[in-house]
């Protein structure tokens, strides 16, 4: 186990070493200039030349990283160029919010995605089944700010159950999750489907009918515990992937998360706030998926780290 650990912790460093490259990487390459955002189109010469070199962006891409790697490992992500303010800071105070419509987002898709997939495993051939793939393809391929929008006009505008926007108490919530959830709902549907139709082919499982089990303890006690599986490890993929892929509904609903404050930084190129929005969310997927591998031997003690 600590063998394994040690293993995943360094795979995890690298990982984490390769995104830093390749995203300021990406962002050196930008044909936008940040020191014209900063210095306004008044500016002179002198002063944008003055501007890049306090921001020593006058420097070689080398030089630039290593200074950026070096700050990094101190804890320091830098300094936003707009804000003026310590990335540090800026992300830990969006951080809750983010943190929050995450796991009410998770909460929705496993609802809504795992009843579907458990339905339809039951109700495979039928019209049920067919329906209810149907309702996960649309939902997976329908655009977010599309679901969102949509969401909005009924249930904010004709219905008027949430509020259109904001944030600060659960009915601010309910929409931006589901927004949200309905995404992943599709995928979750589609892999307990599969997973859960290949459990109830099992030999045990004919043996469970066999004894004269109640369909319903058949269902819960014995497959669903095996078919979730492979859905726990998609929840350890979308911890970071909602944490950095939520800038279009955090922009729809007016969420103050970290997803709006890197659409925010994209407007400005405000590199700071990018590299450190993006490692972030880089560092949750890997706790994310190793925290998966780290349970599913509680859920299954027939899983072993190795």
């Amino acid at each position: 186990m600590i063998a394994y650990l040690g293993r995943r912790l360094i795979q995890s460093l690298l990982i984490l070493l390769g995104v830093s490259l390749i995203t300021f990487a990406l962002l050196y390459l930008l044909p936008a200039d940040p020191v014209r955002q900063i210095a306004g189109r008044s500016a002179t010469p002198e002063t944008v030349e003055n501007i890049r070199r306090q921001l020593g962006l006058d420097q070689p891409f080398v030089v630039q990283y290593w200074h950026y790697l070096t700050r990094l490992i101190g804890g320091d992500l830098g300094r936003s160029y707009i804000q003026r303010s310590e990335v540090t800071e800026l992300i830990v105070s969006r951080l809750p919010a983010s943190l929050l419509l995450m796991v009410g987002a998770i909460l929705c898709e496993l609802a809504i995605g795992l009843t579907m997939g458990l339905v339809a495993a039951v109700k495979r051939g039928t019209a049920t089944d067919q329906t209810l793939m149907v309702a996960s393809f649309v939902g997976v391929s329908a655009p977010q700010f599309v679901v969102g929008l949509l969401l909005l006009y009924v249930f904010a505008v004709r219905l008027g159950w949430f509020p259109i926007g904001g944030y600060g108490s659960w009915r601010h919530l309910v929409l931006p999750s589901l927004t949200m959830g309905i995404l992943g709902a599709g995928w979750y549907a589609r892999m307990m489907r599969s997973s859960m139709i290949d459990v109830l082919r099992q030999d045990y499982m004919r043996t469970a009918r066999a004894k004269g089990l109640a369909r319903g303890a058949i269902l819960f006690r014995h497959a669903l515990p095996n078919a979730i599986l492979p859905v726990v490890a998609m929840i350890g993929i979308d911890i970071g992937v909602f944490m950095g892929g939520i800038v279009v509904v955090e922009s729809v609903f007016g969420w103050p998360g970290i997803g709006q404050l890197a659409w925010q930084a994209i407007q400005r190129v405000d590199i700071p706030i990018i590299m450190g929005v993006t490692l972030v969310s880089a560092f949750a997927i890997v706790l994310g998926n190793l925290l998966a591998d780290i349970i599913a031997p509680f859920i299954d003690p027939r899983i072993k780290l190795r």
